[in-house]
């Protein structure tokens, strides 16, 4: 009797022929995932800087339109009313960041010291002679930045203690 040997295969053997470049198929699909990945991420941290950036911008004119309105408030503006633009050097490095105009301060209201609300404050000798007027003006400022095209409008009340004359002079409709 013969015997018959059986012929044994690798048991990974079998199914080789099935399992060629699956391999390199997920490995290519995982690249393509994480490339994916990477650049959405890349994507979205460029806009959020963006945004970032415009709302400095934004603050910066903002503050700069403040500090020209805060300029004029203290200056004598009643006694020489119109458009007037300010140079502002926001980060004070010695060169101007933006120009500011601001509108002609309008009068909005004026009432005899006498008949507005008391206040703790004495006035000079100078002011106290004849009646006083508090009058409220509405300031404007607007901001252009060329750089960024950033456009700001600031607006900001302010009460002025005027004599007759000066209040005859700036309100005189009021």
């Amino acid at each position: 009797m013969r015997q018959i040997k059986p012929v044994l295969r690798p048991a990974h053997s079998a199914g080789k022929a099935s399992q060629t470049g699956a391999t390199l198929v997920i490995g290519l699909i995982m690249i393509v995932l994480i490339t994916l990945v990477v650049i959405s991420a890349f994507t979205l941290s460029s806009s959020n800087l963006k945004s970032v950036g415009n709302m400095q911008v934004r603050e910066e004119a903002v503050a700069a339109a403040n500090q020209a309105v805060e300029r004029l408030i203290g200056s004598n503006f009643t006694s020489a009313l119109g458009t007037q633009t300010f140079m502002v050097d926001i980060d004070k490095n010695g060169v101007d960041d933006y120009s500011v105009v601001v509108g002609m301060p309008n009068c909005a209201r004026a009432a005899a010291a006498s008949e507005a609300a008391p206040s703790d404050v004495e006035l000079p000798v100078t002011m106290s002679t004849g009646r006083t007027w508090n009058t409220d003006w509405d300031i404007s400022a607007t901001v252009t930045d060329a750089r960024s095209g950033a456009a700001v409008t600031v607006r900001q009340g302010v009460r002025v203690l005027l004599t007759q004359t000066q209040r005859d002079t700036a309100c005189p409709g009021v």
